[in-house]
């Protein structure tokens, strides 16, 4: 490498000589700028990010140690957070957050979602799945990589690895006394946000009276305000009519019934602020708002306008619940645009907590931008 960094990602103009036999998505040792052993990575010179560094040091790692590293990660998560008890669906695999670039998988009962985006992890998947099994206990998984990514980084979809018996489309997971209708085929990211787990049984000990989900999903914060904090009246609010379906079907798994609506929110909050409704709990948890760098500002100005609307939904006192999954967000950023559109309508928040994923979605120190989620509870004052 020509400089110095710990970030797991090295691009090109970082990326000095390069051995001829290194070839697309080969484990390579990687050396400093004076020849000393620097660590390990998966190299693809056709990449945006040619080198992504997977181990720190000046000692060998080898096809072996890429496997300890997943039997860490699932070790984390069933030995040391003891997921079980709770909870049949987690992720198990956290990309760089494991060491393991480009591998995230989730458990949902026992079926695994796995989404791939570096050749290196898609590389060595059939040697892995055995192992993931073996040690979870689960027999399918469902396989997604992203199309423009597969082409950016060489990955053939047709040569994915075979399932040993069908996976159904869906499946049935329990979450702190809830269950869920996880749909593979229609769902987003690896088919259910299993990063909010903590974050609705938080929502669980603190929603009270009427209660509104925007950008609903596929009901989580809905069905815990209902079934966890008892909220007799509760409605979920989402664009995607898929996810509004499968919402119904949720609500009918738990026997209980809220109130679901197909809808844009902005259009729909905006009527509502026009009815003079309010509500005594609200949760505004939107999908990915900021997509790239040179489109940041308009996201902003979307996370802007949405939580204005939002925030004049609710009850003085009430509690007010608003997220962001844009990693290109920070932290610090989200909580001043929130504050800062509280303000110019006249508002002020009594600042609760703020949270983010839960334990089994770590963050490496080199890769801090990996903390992607951010959850603000606040009461409207």
């Amino acid at each position: 490498m020509r400089y110095y960094t710990y970030h797991p990602a090295v691009f090109p103009n970082m990326v000095g000589a390069v051995s001829s036999d290194a070839g697309p998505g080969d484990l390579v040792a990687v050396f400093d700028k004076d020849g000393r052993r620097f660590g390990a990575g998966y190299y693809n010179p056709r990449a945006r990010v040619p080198l992504r560094v997977l181990h720190h040091g000046d000692q060998p790692f080898a096809e072996a140690d890429l496997d300890t590293l997943l039997r860490q990660a699932i070790c984390l998560r069933r030995d040391t957070l003891k997921l079980a008890p709770d909870t049949d669906t987690y992720r198990v695999v956290h990309s760089d957050g494991d060491g393991l670039s480009g591998l995230i998988v989730d458990r949902y009962a026992d079926l695994l979602s796995i989404e791939v985006t570096t050749l290196g992890s898609w590389r060595r998947l059939r040697r892995w799945l055995p192992i993931l099994h073996e040690e979870l206990g689960t027999r399918g998984q469902v396989i997604r990589v992203d199309p423009e990514i597969a082409l950016m980084e060489g990955i053939r979809i047709a040569d994915v690895p075979e399932v040993t018996q069908p996976s159904p489309p869906t499946v049935k997971v329990r979450e702190h006394g809830v269950r869920y209708l996880v749909n593979f085929e229609a769902g987003h990211k690896t088919g259910f946000f299993c990063d909010q787990r903590d974050n609705r049984v938080k929502l669980g000990k603190l929603a009270h009276g009427r209660m509104l989900d925007l950008c609903c999903y596929t009901g989580g914060f809905a069905l815990a305000a209902k079934l966890l904090a008892g909220c007799d009246e509760v409605t979920g609010v989402d664009l995607d009519e898929k996810a509004v379906a499968q919402a119904r079907q949720n609500s009918n798994l738990n026997q209980t019934r809220i109130d679901w609506i197909h809808a844009d929110a902005f259009t729909w909050a905006r009527q509502m602020l026009r009815n003079g409704a309010q509500w005594d709990t609200l949760v505004l948890d939107p999908p990915k708002l900021i997509h790239h760098r040179d489109r940041k500002e308009e996201g902003i100005f979307k996370y802007r306008d949405l939580n204005a609307l939002a925030l004049q939904l609710v009850k003085k006192g009430g509690l007010y619940v608003t997220c962001s999954c844009s990693g290109l967000l920070s932290t610090d950023e989200f909580e001043d645009l929130v504050i800062g559109t509280a303000h110019r309508h006249g508002k002020k928040l009594q600042i609760l907590d703020r949270t983010g994923p839960g334990l089994d979605h770590p963050v490496m120190s080199n890769c801090p931008e990996s903390r992607y989620l951010k959850v603000l509870w606040a009461r409207v004052m």
